[in-house]
């Protein structure tokens, strides 16, 4: 088994206020991608269940021939914020596994992680209300976009916190579930890379992902289906 590195570590830093999405304004769904992923086409699946009053379980799952990137998102929105619990994330590839488990203790104030992680990724790193993983980041990013709330975001994942700011950059025509609508185009750069996510009012998470570095696209996905 190998380390957390390199693809998942940039994707899960790409798909990324303080995140105060009401639990009214949070339902059920189960969202169905056509993908790219690394240059070969694959398939998502983006799901949301409800575990409890409070409590949620949110996982994406991305594969084609070479590879498949799972990762699982608990929380719970008790505080009115969506507030992570735990995180799995798992990555496979030929003859390869990779995972790394997240700890959020909001009792201590304090994020961990173990697995196949280093040292330096496995925490602890201090928690402050607000605080999301990046997973969490497709749901907030939906909701203040359409509540015209600022685009920042403190992630806390692997040993670190960043806060990380999306910039509106336009609008755009899209099609998805059988219809077209215009969608508001944000954007996140660091450094080489750069993430594109679009959004449309009545869609619970984006209808469009792409991340690119160096110019070369790494991610697309792409929503063909909503239930």
């Amino acid at each position: 088994m190998s380390r957390i590195s390199g693809p998942l570590s940039a994707l899960t830093a790409a798909v990324l206020s303080l995140a105060s999405v009401s639990a009214m304004a949070i339902e059920p769904f189960q969202a169905k991608y056509q993908a790219n992923y690394l240059g070969t086409q694959a398939t998502g699946t983006m799901t949301l269940t409800q575990n409890g009053s409070d409590q949620w379980t949110y996982n994406l799952d991305i594969k084609n021939l070479f590879a498949q990137l799972n990762q699982t998102t608990v929380f719970d929105t008790a505080t009115g914020r969506l507030r992570p619990l735990a995180s799995d994330d798992v990555l496979k590839t030929l003859g390869n596994k990779s995972e790394a488990l997240g700890k959020y203790d909001w009792s201590s104030l304090q994020a961990t992680w173990s697995g196949n992680v280093t040292s330096e990724q496995s925490g602890p790193v201090p928690l402050t209300i607000g605080d999301l993983n990046p997973l969490l980041v497709n749901l907030a990013i939906v909701s203040d976009v359409n509540a015209g709330n600022p685009l920042t975001y403190n992630i806390v994942n692997l040993g670190k916190a960043q806060q990380t700011t999306y910039q509106v950059v336009g609008t755009e025509t899209v099609s998805f579930n059988g219809k077209t609508e215009n969608a508001t185009k944000i954007s996140y750069t660091n450094g080489s890379k750069q993430t594109l996510a679009w959004i449309v009012p009545d869609a619970p998470a984006p209808v469009r992902i792409q991340q690119t570095d160096n110019g070369k696209q790494t991610l697309l996905l792409v929503m063909n289906s909503l239930n």
